[in-house]
């Protein structure tokens, strides 16, 4: 959450002042792969759907033992169901009519990934579970290599080349999209998938990328094997017969398992975020579990604390902060502080980046007043 809400800006605007190779990299490293790939930022995104499956075993865990597995698969759909509405209107809610109000989004990915992560923990055991999350990392793998798709990129370029228009119309696409009658299987290209095509047919409202949504309704599925892998990390950490060093070993050793079978499997089908294939939700859950065991030794073994209060601020409100930033914009609020004269000041004596990394610190600034704020009046948005 601190790198959205505006450490990100932080960070590209010194690359952009400093300008050396190694600047340069940590930027880069702070923006999405256009399709194939992975960047630090391509981990933030399942590592919030890591999480929540992480903290459902200690949530549902508790509620299993003290009202059963129906009461506790009901408060994972309720809770589920308010995610994907807040999601909506993160999304812009009702501004638009209708087809024009996108039903898709982060937040709604996390509310669905959760629920069925969710149910699937009431009524299964771990070992059921792990099969469950492999069928489905295979199962969506089969799906996009083998079923046949319309030999038609549903790509902005690709599409005005072949129409010969600069901008088709969506019924202009639609049409070349019925009417192709050729198939092919195995491809993975932006708009040349089965994920996409299937958004492209039955996902109604507005899509993020114009004929497709990179929350789409098949990319889901995967996404729930994400939860799957936290909600074994937290079964892991919640084991009395394992001491602590034990439990540090095995993260890192299932975190590096789990990044090399992902960049194995991508030499065949690749890890790529906008449609959450298999070897991306590999090489994610590996990156997370790494990162946990990482935070599990500072934290919990070494108990070096004092610096992490300000992160437990922003920990406790995760949505309160994320929807926070959609209505306040942390960074248009800075302007009204720094912007201006003084923004264009310091590009000009100090380096072009300056003034908007200067505004990302007094947007990240304002943010944790506002996270203080709540934490200290101990006001939280539960869901």
């Amino acid at each position: 959450m601190f790198w959205i809400l505006g450490a990100d800006a932080l960070v590209q605007a010194l690359g952009e002042v400093n300008g050396s190779a190694v600047a340069k990299f940590f930027a880069g490293q702070l923006d999405h792969r256009a399709w194939e790939g992975f960047t630090f930022y391509d981990l933030i995104f399942p590592l919030f759907v890591f999480i929540s499956g992480a903290s459902l075993v200690y949530s549902l865990t508790r509620q299993i033992e003290q009202h059963g597995r129906a009461t506790a698969a009901k408060r994972v759909l309720i809770r589920g169901a308010l995610i994907f509405v807040i999601g909506i209107f993160y999304s812009g809610g009702f501004t638009n009519p209708w087809p024009d109000l996108r039903l898709l989004g982060v937040l709604q990915r996390i509310a669905l990934a959760y629920t069925g992560a969710g149910l699937l923990f009431c009524f299964l055991k771990p070992r059921a579970l792990a099969a469950v999350g492999a069928a489905i990392l295979v199962g969506y793998w089969a799906l996009l290599t083998f079923v046949p798709i319309r030999d038609l990129q549903l790509d902005k370029t690709a599409l005005a080349t072949r129409l010969r228009t600069p901008k088709p119309s969506l019924e202009q696409v639609r049409a070349a999209f019925d009417a192709t009658t050729a198939r092919v299987t195995g491809h993975y290209e932006p708009g040349y998938n089965l994920t996409n095509h299937l958004d492209f047919q039955y996902l109604g409202g507005r899509r993020y990328d114009t004929y497709y949504d990179p929350e789409g309704f098949l990319s889901t599925l995967p996404a729930i094997v994400t939860c799957l892998i936290g909600v074994f990390a937290g079964l892991l950490l919640r084991r009395p017969d394992l001491d602590d060093a034990r439990k540090l070993r095995a993260l890192i050793v299932a975190g590096l398992v789990a990044v090399a079978l992902g960049w194995l499997w991508h030499l065949q089908f690749p890890v790529i975020k906008k449609i959450w294939t298999s070897s991306y939700v590999l090489v994610a859950g590996g990156y997370s579990l790494l990162l946990l065991s990482a935070f599990y030794y500072i934290v919990d073994l070494r108990q070096w604390r004092g610096w992490c209060q300000p992160f437990l601020w922003i920990g406790m409100n995760p949505i309160t902060l994320y929807i926070s930033s959609n209505v306040i914009k942390y960074r248009v609020q800075a302007a009204r502080f720094v912007g201006g004269d003084i923004k264009a000041w310091l590009d000009t004596h100090i380096g072009m980046g300056a003034g908007q990394g200067l505004l990302a610190i007094v947007g990240l600034a304002l943010m944790f007043v506002l996270a203080r704020f709540l934490h200290r009046r101990q006001i939280f948005l539960r869901v």
